[in-house]
Parts: structure tokens; C-alpha cells; sequence
């Protein structure tokens, strides 16, 4: 018999779905992480998940200890505001050039996704579009570099999470909107407030919902 051979990018989403998991607090500093339990967990082999494991060791978000295997690092709060303080000075310097470039027909097409995402109510809905809202942003500022920096330090957002929360969903909208009318009269400084505001707003949101976890004790 033939077994078939692992997709190519199937490591890459088990480190996207551990990523999120302790970025989210699910899986606390310290926890051991089982390949088995985890290749159960998400039906696949233990090939992924070991390959995901050794990703994920290297960007210093599991560590690999005698006799325990691979445990969850540290996570201080610091970090969490690091990491979020990062993204959004990124994502606002790309805020504030795609104000200055933006095309009209090109504000029409991201609207149009905004719009979509509005409506949008499942979880794994809001969260594509969302994604899919950025980066058509993110190609608007035509920075191929910053953007590939962006989207390396956006993968330690847990994305599940925002999408799931009701609250964090109304403000998305708000911050949407208000960015779309900075980019309609090319207003570089208002895009880039914006932008700082919405990820500013994320780290608080998760900071928060990590200290009723109790995860800094």
C-alpha cells in the first residue's frame, strides 16, 4: 500500500494551531506538550507535529527538557506588549503609505471587503476575512520587506481568539471604518493612529484575559 505523503504545509498549520494556544493561554508556561495527544487532537500523523515542535523551539516558544520533551516557555506580560508593540508599528508605517498611494478603485475593493467582514458572524469566517483585509492593505503599500516583517510577527497573534470575542469584533469595525476615511483623504498621520490603536487595543485585550487566566502567577 501506498501512503500518501504529508502536504507540504501541514507542520506549518500545527505551529500555527500551538502558536495560538499559548499565545491564548490555553496552553500554560511549563505545560508539557505530547506529540501523540496533539497529532490525535488535530488527525494528523506525528511527523507534522514533531516538525511543528522543532519550528517552534527555534522561535523560542517551546523548549526541549530531559526526560519531560517539549514544555511551554515563558510568557511574561512584557512579552505579550513586545510583541503586539512590534506589529503595530509596523502595520502603521504600511497604514500611513498606503493613505499616500491609495487609488480610488483600490479603496473601493478594500470597502468591499470591510463590508463582508461586517456581516460575517462565524469565527472562522471573521478571522479569514480579517486576514484577507490586511493584506490587501499590506500589498496597497507595496513594501514587500516591512510586509514580510508584519506577517512574521503577526503569527504570535492568536487570531481564534480575537475573532471570538464579541467586543474585540465591535471595535474591529470601528477601527475599520476610521481607517477607511483616513485612507479616502490620504491622511498618512490619522492612518497610522489607527492602526497603532487597533493592535494597542489587542494587547490589552489579551493582557487582560491572560491576567483573569492568572497565567503571570
Amino acid at each position: 500500500m501506498v501512503i500518501p505523503a504529508e502536504r507540504p504545509q501541514l507542520s506549518e498549520e500545527v505551529a500555527a494551531t500551538l502558536r495560538g494556544r499559548i499565545m491564548s493561554g490555553d496552553l500554560r508556561p511549563g505545560a508539557r506538550i505530547r506529540l501523540e495527544e496533539v497529532a490525535a487532537q488535530l488527525g494528523v500523523s506525528i511527523t507534522p507535529v514533531r516538525e511543528a515542535l522543532l519550528t517552534l523551539r527555534g522561535e523560542d516558544m517551546v523548549e526541549l527538557e530531559p526526560r519531560k520533551g517539549y514544555v511551554v516557555s515563558p510568557l511574561s506580560k512584557q512579552d505579550v506588549l513586545d510583541v503586539f508593540q512590534l506589529q503595530g508599528d509596523i502595520a502603521a508605517e504600511l497604514a500611513g503609505r498606503v493613505a499616500e498611494r491609495i487609488t480610488g478603485l483600490q479603496l473601493a475593493e478594500i470597502t468591499l471587503k470591510n463590508k463582508a467582514l461586517a456581516r460575517a458572524r462565524r469565527t472562522d469566517e471573521i478571522e479569514r476575512l480579517e486576514f484577507e483585509f490586511h493584506r490587501a492593505i499590506n500589498l496597497i503599500a507595496d513594501a514587500r520587506k516591512l510586509s514580510w516583517f508584519l506577517h512574521t510577527a503577526t503569527r504570535y497573534t492568536p487570531a481564534r481568539f480575537y475573532a471570538a470575542d464579541p467586543g474585540w469584533r465591535a471595535g474591529m469595525v470601528e477601527d475599520h471604518e476610521a481607517l477607511l476615511v483616513a485612507f479616502g483623504s490620504g491622511d498618512g498621520a490619522a492612518a497610522r493612529t489607527v492602526m497603532t490603536r487597533h493592535f494597542t487595543d489587542g494587547a490589552q485585550l489579551l493582557v487582560k484575559h491572560l491576567d483573569d487566566l492568572g497565567l503571570w502567577e
